[in-house]
């Protein structure tokens, strides 16, 4: 497996010359470490950490801090992956300098190596200003779930020619600004592949169709752990509820019947360590 570190302009290159790009978005050390060791080429820390793990009902209640304690754990375990810290609800949109200072600190204590943000044009001056200091930037447009109560629900969007100017005109605005890539999610595969083509910056697509230059997941769904049902761009590559509920099921039944644990999970003491014991005991009854 290549272990050079990605980079951004790693990720480029890898545009130049065709290479898709593999990501996945993650949330802790050991499946970060897993992740890296396979080879993915970047882990994206997203904001789905507030529904995916936390339990939250969608993306916008998840805090910074929660984002930062996350991050870390996945950065101490890409050796290799680009590491991406999705900057949370609110922690950019009121003002540049909150902006700048959430995003420098997913780098400087979170361990990341870039942000992703959501939005276009709405947002730039955000962007810009982030990007202004030294720190990468990863746009996003399309669906941007932290504008779900504006769009009315988890809808494709880019649908008409009208919004598909707008998701097209904003990836050529962010592309301007000097972001290094851009996500596309939940867009119709045309608009994906002419954004892609028009775009000198890599594209990842997540219900953006095959054209993108690259494909993210959230592990969670990949691996089948997310509950019954994920949305239809998911390609399942495992099913590990069902395994993970059966192996707590026999846990528990063994448990409960004395089967576990036996001698052979156990700890045994010396036999003359034993009798010492024994002895002494008695003696002080």
């Amino acid at each position: 497996m290549e272990k050079t570190k990605v980079t951004t302009a790693i990720l480029r290159e890898m545009k130049a010359r065709g290479e898709r790009i593999a990501m996945l978005a993650a949330y802790d050390y050991p499946t970060a470490r897993m992740i890296d060791e396979v080879g993915i080429d970047a882990i994206l820390v997203g904001d789905s950490l507030s529904n995916v793990v936390l339990g939250y009902p969608n993306t916008l209640a998840v805090t910074m801090e929660e984002m930062l304690h996350h991050t870390k754990a996945v950065a101490r375990a890409a050796r290799r992956a680009f590491v991406i810290g999705d900057m949370p609800f609110l922690s950019y949109q009121a003002s540049v300098e909150d902006a700048v200072r959430n995003a420098g600190r997913f780098l400087k204590e979170g361990g990341a190596e870039a942000v992703k943000v959501e939005g276009g044009r709405s947002v730039l001056d955000k962007i810009e200003a982030i990007l202004m200091v030294g720190i990468p930037v990863m746009g996003h447009v399309g669906l941007t779930p932290q504008w779900i109560h504006q769009f009315g629900g988890f809808k494709v969007r880019g649908k008409s020619e009208a919004t598909a100017r707008m998701i097209l005109e904003d990836a050529k605005e962010l592309e301007r600004a000097g972001v290094f890539s851009l996500v596309l999610e939940c867009i119709p595969w045309q608009l994906a592949k002419f954004i892609t083509e028009s775009v000198e910056v890599p594209t990842i697509g997540i219900g953006a169709g095959p054209y993108c230059d690259g494909q993210v997941l959230v592990l969670h769904d990949l691996l089948g752990l997310s509950g019954q049902r994920v949305p239809k761009f998911v390609k399942r590559y495992a099913k590990l509820e069902g395994t993970i509920a059966n192996a707590l099921t026999s846990f528990k039944r063994d448990v409960k019947a004395g089967r576990f644990p036996t001698l052979e999970h156990s700890y045994e003491m010396p036999a003359e360590e034993l009798r010492r014991l024994v002895k002494k005991s008695k003696r002080r009854r």
